[in-house]
């Protein structure tokens, strides 16, 4: 079970990343931004706080921060303290950052301001060990990465028929991804977006044993034989 077993990769030499995804915020995504200065006094009204309650027990903290986020809503605004609603659709995390940033000159000295997703998510299915959601916190993610968060592809996987599903707002795209090709790394969509689907197809023998009455038959027999071989082994002993 290889993968990347057609690629010709080359041996201790760089290459250069040419399909970097740079993403950028699209409705309906959750941001955390925090907003610092040498006075922390003045920098507060700027940011959200988690609501604190006296017992602490059974509360799911990443669940609470999810609460302490900025939803862009469907026009693609955000509603930012004091600054009000601003509009962050189709920008990336750095020139969000650049734009808040050059805002809070006239408030703060020296402010600095952090952003990042809240509800970055993949989901993964199908032939993986571990299939269902992934959360992340890095918007840099690759097809691998999402491999490696589901504990790597069964035996069972079918390498050259990796299912891709992404939404954007108004269109959904269907990419068929073949880990075994060469060009696999410089694939566009080796770089993968927010709320992207991956689904490992089965290999045909695993499809054709679930389906075929006569095939789930032989497999049962044939474990329910070497069981009773192995028995007999055991009593001849």
């Amino acid at each position: 079970m290889v993968n990347f077993n057609e690629a010709k990769l080359p041996a201790d030499t760089p290459v250069p990343v040419l399909n970097a995804l740079q993403l950028r915020v699209e409705p309906d995504d959750l941001l955390r931004i925090n907003v610092h200065s040498i006075d922390p006094v003045a920098a507060a009204p700027f940011n959200i706080e988690r609501q604190s309650t006296g017992n602490t027990q059974g509360i799911d903290f990443n669940s609470l921060e999810l609460f302490s986020g900025y939803l862009v809503d469907r026009e693609g605004y955000i509603d930012f303290p004091l600054l009000g609603r601003l509009m962050v659709k189709g920008m990336n995390l750095e020139e969000i950052k650049n734009l808040i940033h050059g805002k809070l000159k006239v408030y703060l000295k020296d402010p600095v301001v952090s952003a990042r997703y809240l509800n970055f998510k993949i989901t993964v299915l199908g032939e993986v060990s571990t299939p269902g959601i992934i959360r992340l916190t890095n918007s840099r993610v690759t097809l691998l990465d999402a491999l490696g968060h589901a504990g790597d592809l069964t035996p069972y996987a079918d390498r050259s028929d990796i299912l891709l599903v992404r939404e954007g707002e108004e269109t959904r795209v269907f990419k068929h991804i073949d880990l075994r090709r060469e060009d696999f790394f410089n694939d566009p969509y080796f770089y993968l977006k927010q709320n992207d689907v991956v689904y490992v197809k089965p290999i045909k023998a695993k499809t054709a044993t679930v389906s075929d009455p006569g095939q789930r038959l032989i497999s049962y027999g044939s474990a329910l034989l070497s069981f009773v071989t192995l028995i007999f082994a055991f009593t001849r002993d």
